[in-house]
């Protein structure tokens, strides 16, 4: 059943393109996503009424482990209002967003402001690639080790393929996810690299993707390995970039001259997760995150126009289709070969390019989520339009505990 709760819109997005900016600050890049976002809505600085900005590695790239959101926004004008720091892994833009919609939501204020930014990309490659480390417990590292890559036992990679340059470890862990669903479900690599050429073909009508190269399969599967069963193709880059988005009341939405093309909030709902067996699909935290969002939306998944999800790797898509409820559980390889997923396609999955193209700026990928549903929903994706959308769904995951995501942060917009 539908709950009933206060409307609250997005009125404005921004977002720079996502790709390796040595010359550019967190500063520079969240100015020009929130200046971005602000003239979309058609308001200034002196709108918004709270702000929560999100980070996930200036602490230990830049050695700015406190009030980095402060720092960065006063250098751009923002004085007096509230302004929160959010990390949550790779959820935090997810995370940030979901608390400037319960701010406008429970009547706190009626503009609030959701930014993320993140420069990850430097010249120490060590430096860059340990600030996944403590994206679980730390205490626990070789427990977690073990734990997770079992996951992947009875699939032996082939003579080949496997990368000989360094890779963070997480690779080595979503190759366990794969190695997983291929073992339980008979998934095939071709699958999976169909997630990535799909993507791939999607980027090249993104201006914003940091890579628009188009792929086709057969390329995707004879690319450099990383960690069998992935390729260069199927993994996300390491990037710099930021995103933002303006949230309002419905009072504050009657006064803005842009308000045509507001965006409806149907549910945000962030969730952590709980102890399961690695069969126990059905206990997910994405399931059960996406179960609670459909029903506080009052749709559900065959209700739904298109998606974003988070493909840190292309096995994740695969996974996250099945969670979301638009195929059964192990049939999410077959939805992307047979082209389901495709623009044009019966439910379009990441029309951005997703993570393996567009990019992954921790701190602002799920508000540049979010910012590719909302220029869907409104008509305004141009090449990569899906017709006639009216209904679209985010999925972000943050993190890693136990077996699943430490984070699942599910959003549904409609138009």
């Amino acid at each position: 059943m539908k709950h009933t709760q206060p409307p609250v819109y997005i009125a404005g997005v921004g977002m720079t393109p996502t790709g390796k900016f040595l010359d550019r600050s967190i500063k520079q890049l969240a100015a020009a996503a929130v200046q971005a976002a602000l003239s979309d809505a058609g308001l200034s600085i002196s709108d918004i009424e709270s702000a929560y900005f999100s980070n996930a590695t200036q602490g230990v790239l830049e050695g700015q482990t406190m009030i980095r959101g402060q720092i960065a926004l006063r250098s751009m004008g923002f004085e007096s209002i509230p302004i929160f720091n959010i990390e949550n892994a790779c959820a935090s833009g997810s995370s940030a967003f979901n608390l400037a919609v319960q701010y406008v939501r429970s009547g706190a204020g009626d503009i609030a402001l959701a930014v993320g930014a993140e420069k990850m990309f430097c010249t120490d490659k060590a430096r860059m690639f340990s600030v996944f480390d403590s994206a679980w417990d730390v205490a626990t590292v070789e427990e977690n080790k073990s734990t997770l890559l079992q996951m992947g036992h009875g699939i032996e990679p082939p003579e080949g393929s496997m990368s000989k340059a360094p890779y963070s470890l997480f690779m080595d862990i979503y190759a366990a996810f794969g190695r997983f669903h291929m073992r339980e479900f008979g998934t095939t690599q071709r699958q999976i690299a169909a997630v990535s050429a799909k993507n791939h073909g999607h980027s090249v009508h993104n201006p914003l993707a940091q890579y628009r190269n188009a792929y086709t399969i057969d390329e995707v599967l004879s690319a450099p390995p990383i960690t069998y069963p992935l390729t260069l193709p199927m993994c996300a880059p390491i990037s710099d970039g930021a995103a933002a988005i303006v949230v309002c009341s419905q009072a504050a939405l009657a006064r803005l001259a842009n308000r045509g093309r507001a965006i409806k909030v149907l549910a945000s709902i962030i969730a952590t997760g709980s102890n399961r067996r690695p069969e126990d699909l059905a206990q997910h935290i994405t399931v059960k995150a996406a179960k609670q969002a459909y029903e506080l939306a009052g749709v559900g998944p065959q209700d739904i126009s298109l998606a974003e999800v988070h493909d840190a790797t292309a096995i994740g898509e695969i996974v996250q289709s099945e969670n979301l409820g638009f195929c059964a559980f192990g049939e999410g390889g077959q939805l992307a070969e047979r082209g389901d997923t495709t623009i044009g396609g019966r439910i379009p999955i990441n029309t951005s390019g997703g993570l393996e193209s567009k990019g992954h700026p921790i701190g602002a990928t799920g508000l540049g989520q979010l910012h590719e549903l909302v220029v869907q929903l409104r008509g305004e994706a141009g090449a990569r339009q899906v017709q006639g959308a009216r209904l679209a769904i985010a999925e972000n995951g943050g993190g890693l505990f136990g077996i699943e995501e430490a984070v699942a942060a599910i959003t549904i917009l409609g138009r």
